[in-house]
């Protein structure tokens, strides 16, 4: 299998008993995050575009290695921190992340895990498992609010030739018994409930057969969630746009086990075109932080 082609990821979803492990915090991470900061200082990324920062932060993640479930602990939620090992959603996570310190030209450790939890939980508070933002459509729908992106699928592509995701969106309260945190009955009906919030938005897509067409409209370093055919599942993949010195628009992101941090061999319509699981994608560009 090449680089080009990956299959269905399904990040926010495998059981919990399957999971190898997570890797905790430690001094390995806040080296990490200092060079990365040292390389945005280098470069003067502050000074450009938060969605050119996103791509070029994402580039410095090339070749990490890619490890399923980074975020799934034992014990009390807490902020996992992991540099050293990426799922796909902590690639993207942490590309937006540090592009938005660099941009507020906050260079510390704690300035990072301070916009990690931001971002990664419901109103930026950790309270327990289900305050975690598990599905992306609920994510990008949080972080719209809290100022940190904008989802622009319908605005950019055009109410013509968009469609809705399907409903409902329940993977996690129909795969119960998968998820050992939703043994906790008030957990359980917690994710209930904002299933139910999900299920009152529209949430829509670019059907994969046209992304050739408007491929142009996508900027690089834009967010991108990978929609799927699965029942009750709205994201099964993301990652970030990225264009290449030719002009064609290629897929960053940590694809799957047994694989590291790259860019796709293939356009990102190609890419998606052998995947027969994957229907389509949604937009998010991120938003210029408040300095």
């Amino acid at each position: 299998m090449g680089a080009a082609v990956a299959p269905l990821v399904l990040e926010h979803f495998i059981p919990s008993s399957l999971l190898a492990g997570f890797f905790p915090m430690d001094d390995a991470d806040e080296t990490l995050c200092k060079q990365k900061f040292e390389f945005a200082i280098d470069q003067q990324l502050a000074e450009r575009p938060i969605n050119e920062v996103i791509a070029e932060i994402g580039k410095t993640f090339i070749g990490t290695e890619y490890v399923g479930h980074v975020l799934e602990q034992s014990g009390e939620e807490r902020l996992v921190v992991n540099m050293r090992a990426l799922d796909c959603v902590s690639f993207y996570e942490n590309s937006l992340v540090l592009a938005r310190c660099i941009k507020m030209k906050k260079f510390t450790f704690e300035d990072y895990k301070a916009q990690l939890q931001l971002v990664r939980y419901r109103g930026g508070i950790i309270d327990g498992y289900p305050s975690r933002l598990h599905y992306t459509t609920d994510y990008w729908y949080d972080n719209e609010r809290k100022g940190v992106l904008k989802v622009v699928t319908r605005q950019i592509f055009g109410d013509q030739n968009v469609k809705p995701i399907p409903k409902p969106i329940n993977f996690m309260s129909t795969h119960r018994s998968t998820y050992k945190q939703l043994a906790n009955g008030q957990w359980y009906e917690a994710i209930v409930k904002q299933e139910e919030a999900i299920n009152s938005r529209e949430s829509f897509f670019l059907p994969k057969g046209n992304v050739h067409i408007f491929a142009d409209k996508i900027k690089t370093g834009s967010l991108l969630g990978i929609t799927t055919n699965l029942p009750g599942m709205d994201i099964a993949h993301t990652g970030v746009a990225i264009r290449l010195e030719n002009g064609e628009l290629h897929f960053m992101h940590a694809p799957n086990v047994g694989y590291k941090v790259q860019i796709t061999e293939v356009p990102l319509h190609d890419y998606l075109a052998q995947n027969a699981k994957q229907t389509g994608i949604i937009v998010a560009e991120p938003l210029e932080p408040a300095m």
